[in-house]
């Protein structure tokens, strides 16, 4: 691989890594980078899950004192979130992309519509603090499990789904989320890594380069979440998943 090459994939998982750790879909970035590359779509989209892995283990690091107060959640979710990334990784592996490909879009923009809405749904739904304990446990497990399929299964904007899914569960602020996000996101690209490891057809030695940039991108993409005003980040977040949902619907009609 030529230098140019290599400074477009590390450039690439700088700005992905620091992307998916304020709001998620930074694979729209590294995805095109690795297609830029010369690597077959399917190829592309299996190493690209392997290698932004990293990014997400450190934004996880970046955010972990907004954790705080919220450890005693990962016993109840972690389980679903691990079923539902097997699930959707062998939903990539086994079966036709294409009506996915339709769907996607249109989860991803409703994402974003649901979190700027939020405070409306909130009226609709009921706030958080009126769940009952045993309510809100099965509604998280529900809705990290659906999130962590889909993440399995392409994993675009992911964090922009559980963050506006999480607000409308859990009573917390959006940093303490985005901490939470983070650390779903790490558990999705964890089984993501080790199912495409072994099935699926990985190109190892670009993962070497792409990787080390996520890590430095998705630790400062962490710091800088936790500092931003909380309007500031939902205005990105909901920035971000709109536009990706927009660039995904548009991918699917050509």
């Amino acid at each position: 691989m030529d230098l140019e090459r290599v400074l477009l994939l590390i450039l690439a998982g700088v700005l992905a890594g620091g992307v998916n750790a304020l709001a998620g879909g930074g694979s729209l970035i590294t995805f095109p980078a690795l297609l830029m590359t010369g690597l077959p779509a399917v190829q592309a989209n299996v190493t690209n899950s392997v290698s932004v892995f990293p990014g997400y283990l450190s934004s996880v690091l970046g955010s972990r004192a907004d954790l705080a107060g919220q450890r005693h959640r990962l016993p109840w979710v972690l389980p679903a979130c691990v079923a539902g990334s097997a699930a959707g990784c062998a939903l990539l592996l086994a079966t036709p992309a294409r009506a996915f490909e339709l769907i996607v879009p249109f989860l991803v923009l409703a994402a974003a519509a649901a979190l700027f809405f939020q405070d409306r749904l909130r009226g609709l739904v009921g706030h958080p603090r009126a769940l009952s304990p045993r309510r809100q446990v099965i509604t998280l497990q529900v809705v990290v499990f659906v999130g962590a399929v889909y993440g399995g299964y392409f994993g675009a904007a992911m964090g922009v789904m559980y963050v506006a899914a999480l607000a409308l569960v859990l009573d917390e602020t959006l940093n303490r989320l985005n901490a939470l996000k983070n650390v779903l996101s790490a558990t999705v690209g964890a089984v993501t890594l080790l199912t495409f490891a072994l099935f699926g057809p990985v190109d190892w030695p670009v993962v070497l380069i792409l990787a080390p940039a996520t890590v430095v991108g998705g630790y400062g993409g962490a710091l800088l979440a936790r500092r931003l005003p909380t309007r500031l980040l939902k205005a990105l977040i909901v920035s971000f998943g709109t536009a990706i949902g927009l660039i995904l619907l548009a991918r699917a009609l050509t």
